[in-house]
C-alpha cells in the first residue's frame, strides 16, 4: 500500500503522489486543499510554523496565478502584483544561462589576458586585484560578473509559492533571492547550482591564492516564514570534478544550494534532496554578525537527504537549529570533510538522524567543530547502529572536543520516524517530483 497520497477527494486519480504525506513520512501540508499551490506549511512543523506560521500565496485569487514557461515569464511574475498573495507554477526547466556566458561578456574582456596578468609569476601572491582599473583585466571581469548578476537573480516577493509543475520542473543557472521578506513557500522544483562565468582570483586567499566565486541557489536573506520543501538542488551538469585549473587551483564556479543568513528566521527546509555539491546549506553567513544574528536564525531540517555532499549540512551560525530525520549519504571515493558544523554562539539540535558511511569515513567526521558551542546529538545511527556522535568525536578529535546540551528542546515537529527507517523513507521519498 502507498505510504503518500493526495486529497481525499482525488485520491482515485492520484495514487502515489505526495501533496500530503501521510503513514510512514507525516503530514507535511495541510490537508484542506488538492491543489499542491493552495497548501500551506502545517501547524507544528518545524520553525516555519511559529507563529503566523507560512502560507506562501494560498490566498492567491484567479488573477494572481501564473504558469511561467521562460526565464522572463518567471520574473515577470515575480514582479507583478507587489506583495499580494500569489502562485507562480513553473512548467518544464527554465534557464537564465541559456545563451552561455558569453553572452554577458563585457566588449573587450578576455580570460586568457586575465590569466596572464594575474598569474603569480607575473602579479605575485602578496596583493589583491582591489583598485585595478575599469578597462583591465579585471575590470572587465567585474563589469562582465555584474551582467551576470542582473540576469540569473530573481527576487522574490512576500507572500508568493512558487511550484514545479509535475516532475520535470526545474531552475537551471538561476539564484532565488528571497531578501527581506516574509511568508514565502518553494516547492518541488529541480535547481541546478549557478555556475559563476566570472570567478575572482584572489591571489591573498590562503597561502597559494584560490578562485572566488558567487551565487547560490537560494538563497533567504533577512525573511521570515519560509518553507523549502520537496525540491532536489545539486551541481548537475557541472560538478566539482569537471571543473578546469589554473594557476594550481581549480576554477571554482560554485558557492552554495541554500543559504539562510542576516537576522532570516522561522524558516522549514522538509522533504529536499541535496547533491552532489561542496559548501551546500550555511545557516548565518559571518561570526561578526551578532547584531542581526542573535535570537534569529530559527530553522528546522527534517526528512532532508544529503548525498554526495563535501560539507555545510549544515553550517551553523547563532541560530537553534533543529535537525532530525535526515539521511546523509557518503559515497565512496567521494571528497567529504564534516556534515554538521558548530559555530559561534548556535544551538544544533541533532536527533534521529541516520548516516551511511563508507569503510575507512569514522562517524567522528560528522561534526566539525568551528567555535565553542554545545548542541545536542542523540539516538543518530551510523550504518544502522546507534552512535554517541559527540563522544566519537571527542575520542578522535579531541582538539575539537565538543560539549553536550543545546540548552532548548525544540517542540515543533510533526511526525519523528525511528532512525532506523530514515533511509529508506527518506530516499523513496525526498526531491522534487513528489508534489501531485
Amino acid at each position: 500500500m502507498s505510504t503518500r497520497m493526495c486529497h481525499a477527494r482525488v485520491i482515485a486519480s492520484l495514487v502515489g503522489c505526495t501533496a500530503l504525506v501521510l503513514a510512514l513520512t507525516g503530514t507535511t501540508a495541510q490537508a484542506h486543499t488538492g491543489d499542491p499551490g493552495r497548501q500551506t506549511l502545517a501547524a507544528g512543523d518545524g520553525w516555519g510554523s511559529e507563529g503566523t506560521g507560512t502560507t506562501g500565496g494560498s490566498a492567491a485569487d484567479a488573477d494572481h496565478v501564473y504558469t511561467v514557461t521562460t526565464w522572463a515569464e518567471f520574473k515577470a511574475a515575480l514582479a507583478v502584483g507587489g506583495t499580494a498573495p500569489k502562485i507562480i507554477k513553473v512548467k518544464g526547466t527554465i534557464d537564465p544561462v541559456a545563451e552561455g556566458c558569453a553572452a554577458f561578456e563585457a566588449t573587450g574582456y578576455d580570460f586568457a589576458a586575465y590569466l596572464e596578468k594575474y598569474s603569480p609569476e607575473n602579479w605575485g601572491l602578496d596583493t589583491d586585484l582591489t583598485g585595478e582599473p575599469a578597462d583591465s583585466p579585471e575590470g572587465l571581469r567585474a563589469v562582465s560578473a555584474a551582467n551576470q548578476d542582473k540576469v540569473i537573480k530573481a527576487n522574490v516577493p512576500a507572500n508568493t509559492t512558487i511550484l514545479g509543475v509535475g516532475k520535470n520542473a526545474g531552475i537551471r543557472g538561476g539564484s532565488l533571492q528571497i531578501k527581506g521578506v516574509d511568508n514565502v513557500i518553494l516547492r518541488n522544483l529541480t535547481f541546478e547550482a549557478p555556475l559563476d562565468c566570472f570567478p575572482q582570483w584572489d591571489p591573498t586567499d590562503g597561502a597559494t591564492g584560490a578562485w572566488n566565486s558567487e551565487y547560490d541557489a537560494v538563497v533567504v536573506y533577512g525573511s521570515t516564514h519560509v518553507w523549502i520543501d520537496h525540491n532536489t538542488l545539486s551541481d548537475g551538469r557541472y560538478p566539482d570534478s569537471t571543473l578546469p585549473t589554473y594557476f594550481g587551483e581549480v576554477y571554482q564556479q560554485h558557492d552554495g544550494l541554500l543559504d539562510i543568513v542576516r537576522g532570516a528566521n522561522y524558516v522549514t527546509a522538509s522533504w529536499n534532496s541535496f547533491q552532489d555539491h561542496d559548501k551546500t546549506l550555511m545557516i548565518g553567513n559571518s561570526d561578526s554578525a551578532a547584531s542581526t544574528d542573535t535570537g534569529k536564525l530559527k530553522v528546522t531540517l527534517h526528512h532532508n537527504l544529503f548525498e554526495g555532499i563535501v560539507e555545510r549540512a549544515p553550517r551553523v551560525r547563532f541560530g537553534q537549529v533543529d535537525a532530525y530525520n535526515n539521511h546523509f549519504v557518503v559515497a565512496e571515493g567521494q571528497s567529504y570533510s564534516y556534515s554538521f558544523g558548530v559555530g559561534i554562539a548556535s544551538q544544533l539540535y541533532a536527533e534521529k538522524n541516520a548516516f551511511s558511511l563508507p569503510a575507512g569515513i569514522s562517524a567522528a567526521k560528522t561534526l566539525k567543530k568551528w567555535s565553542e558551542a554545545p548542541l545536542t546529538a542523540e539516538n543518530n545511527y551510523v550504518n544502522g547502529a546507534l552512535v554517541d556522535l559527540i563522544a566519537v568525536h571527542n575520542a578522535e578529535i579531541p582538539a575539537e572536543t565538543l560539549q553536550s546540551g543545546a540548552g532548548w528542546t525544540p517542540t515543533l515537529r510533526t511526525k519523528v520516524d525511528s532512525p532506523r527507517a530514515v533511509p529508506g523513507i527518506v530516499d523513496h521519498h525526498a526531491g522534487a517530483g513528489e508534489i501531485c
